[in-house]
């Protein structure tokens, strides 16, 4: 893959949409509803499913409720951060629609790391958009080896996973108009998580660098330990974000914090002229980058322990 690709583009956004009424109501309950999404009930399709939400001039939130899906657009096209699976790829079809963005526009979608809940529904974009695919080779190995196997989800079907497209390398750019995106080969969560640099987000027109980390921790390991580590420093070495965009509406152990993806999403609704953006918040992602780097660090001596332990 080239490292740049330019196509030019101009920033835009299309009509504002609010959040379902069980979104609202749930701003009443003692957990957050991000929590209830990501965390408590998580299995139950029934509540995923939301309206879409316009957070930047030219950012929306498109759900489900678990995961971020995120849609980055322009006039002259658009780019789509992660896709979701199923039983939940045609709302976020709708979703898209209902913002007033036409699905062939979408020309790239970037997949943040091969787990099935980011992934499931891009063999469905791909042929509804025409977008190109792009993702990690480590990842679209991933992707191969849960092709045809049975859904994780209840009604999720059979896995059907995307035809093998853009192969990001670390350090690879995309730039578009005034989107100049850096890919980093950050592993540890998966073996080829994808974070994203440099989106140019607009609050009323005042730009925002935006960060979207691709997986953070380990699944178990003292390679992905280490790489977790490896992966936790480079991350917080990237300097001027100011806005962190969640691939899950909830991070442990409190959210973003102040609730989770979704109650800042609820404050867009009543937000007035002069509010500030409730996205835009660096103190509390260089805490989380910091927490990150921490957490890494005693996950090594976690590893270590065990295997001195077994020895």
């Amino acid at each position: 893959m080239k490292t740049t690709r330019r196509i030019m583009l101009a920033a835009g956004c299309a009509a504002a949409a609010l959040f379902t009424a069980d979104l609202a109501m749930a701003a009443d309950q003692a957990e957050p509803y991000s929590k209830t999404c990501r965390v408590t009930r998580a299995r139950d399709n029934s509540i995923q499913n939301i309206e879409p939400t316009k957070i930047f001039d030219n950012l929306y939130l498109v759900g489900p409720c678990y995961v971020s899906v995120w849609l980055l657009t322009t006039p002259q096209g658009h780019i789509l951060f992660d896709t979701t699976q199923e039983p939940f790829v045609d709302h976020v079809i709708d979703n898209i629609k209902k913002v007033g963005i036409n699905l062939k526009d979408i020309k790239y979608i970037v997949l943040s790391h091969g787990h099935l809940d980011h992934v499931g529904g891009a063999a469905k974009l791909q042929e509804a958009t025409g977008a190109r695919v792009m993702a990690m080779a480590q990842d679209w190995d991933m992707m191969a080896a849960i092709d045809g196997k049975p859904g994780n989800r209840e009604n999720g079907g059979t896995n059907r996973m995307p035809k093998k497209d853009m192969v990001i390398k670390d350090g690879d750019h995309l730039d578009l108009g005034d989107q100049h995106l850096t890919f980093h080969w950050t592993p540890g969560h998966t073996p080829g998580v994808t974070t994203t640099e440099g989106i140019k987000v607009y609050d009323n027109g005042t730009p925002h660098t935006a960060l979207l980390m691709g997986g953070g921790g380990y699944r178990g390991g003292l390679k992905e330990a280490e790489q977790s580590l490896e992966s936790a420093k480079k991350v917080a070495a990237i300097k001027g974000v100011d806005v962190n965009l969640q691939i899950h509406s909830w991070a442990e152990p409190n959210g973003y914090p102040g609730g989770g993806v979704l109650e800042r999403a609820m404050k867009m609704k009543d937000r007035k002229p002069g509010d500030p953006n409730p996205f835009i918040d660096p103190k509390t992602w260089n805490e989380r980058a910091q927490a990150a780097v921490a957490g890494a660090q005693k996950a090594i001596e976690t590893e270590k322990a065990k295997a001195a332990n077994k020895g």
